[in-house]
């Protein structure tokens, strides 16, 4: 008995071009859902519906009398639906390619059980008075999921062969300890706002504890150890006469690096004004798809080659 995935799919077959605006349109909804939870968070709405998966314990949706911060609130939870839309999109899409194309479809999938779970986690941060430990792994989690959503749009336009360096070991090494030290820096990015100004609702939300200006000292060394990394990748892959694409990755990332880092130091400086952080909260996405995309562009995977049926005896004498 097919499903009914398989019953689409058998009757449907999307372009490259679907298939990857699909995939696409994805990351773009991970972005966005990042960044208006900083906006819940950033006007102090994060209490603005007091339960969930209820608005208020006697309304599934917002009520007048929750004004400005109920609709905010409701209004992200009701984006997790768009996000679900993309995501769901994206599966039908990769499920009905030809060739059928089964790791791609896993990621997606994959995808919709991380839009599930982080919809609970952020469930229980509101159960939990938006307790910063909890905040913090609802945004992580939705960076997990950027992650992968970032990985399939560019599978997309790979092949299923096994994969090629395009660049010597050492390279690819660095690459790494990029990605790793940038995961680093957004988890540090978590304890400056856990401990800092915009709890998300009243004051009596509890923060970290520790001094935020500390933590954002920390996390100031570890984005400045993310541009030296950077900058050198960019200098080795000239050196070594990498792709141009794969240099265009390392260009991209360098610049996000520096807008980014522009907007931290006066947003420092400034007081942590709202607009800034929202801006901040943007310029750490594109910073980990720039991080990501770069990282896979050090290798390819072409296409799988079919295998040759084997010569019949009558064909092979002549």
């Amino acid at each position: 008995m097919r499903t009914p995935l398989a019953f689409i799919a058998q009757r449907w077959t999307p372009s490259p071009r679907i298939v990857r605006r699909a995939a696409l349109s994805a990351v773009v909804m991970s972005v966005i859902i990042i960044v208006t939870g900083g906006a819940v968070r950033l006007t102090g709405s994060g209490l603005g519906c007091d339960t969930w998966p209820k608005c208020t314990d006697g309304s599934l949706i917002v009520t007048a009398e929750q004004g400005f911060h109920g609709a905010v609130e409701f209004g992200n939870r009701m984006l997790t639906y768009v996000l679900s839309a993309a995501v769901g999109w994206a599966i039908f899409a990769t499920r009905s390619a030809k060739p059928r194309r089964r790791n791609l479809t896993r990621l997606a999938w994959a995808q919709f059980w991380m839009v599930m779970s982080n919809a609970v986690i952020g469930g229980i941060t509101v159960w939990m008075g938006l307790n910063p430990w909890t905040v913090a792994g609802h945004f992580m989690a939705a960076n997990a999921l950027l992650t992968v959503a970032t990985i399939t749009w560019i599978r997309v336009g790979e092949g299923d062969g096994a994969p090629k360096p395009r660049v010597p070991r050492p390279v690819r090494k660095l690459s790494w300890a990029i990605v790793v030290v940038s995961a680093v820096l957004i988890a540090l990015g978590t304890t400056v706002t856990g401990a800092g100004k915009h709890a998300g609702d009243s004051s009596d939300v509890p923060r970290m504890p520790w001094d935020w200006t500390n933590a954002a000292h920390v996390h100031a060394i570890a984005a400045w150890l993310v541009c030296a990394l950077a900058i050198a990748m960019w200098l080795i892959l000239r050196v070594v006469d990498a792709p141009d694409d794969t240099r265009a990755r390392a260009r991209d990332l360098l610049v996000v690096l520096a807008a980014q880092g522009v907007i931290g130091y006066v947003q420092y400086f400034t007081g942590v004004p709202e607009i800034l952080v929202g801006a901040h909260m943007l310029g750490s996405s594109l910073m980990w798809v720039a991080v990501v995309r770069l990282a896979m562009s050090l290798r390819e995977r072409p296409s799988a080659e079919p295998e040759l049926p084997a010569k019949a005896p009558e064909m092979a004498a002549l």
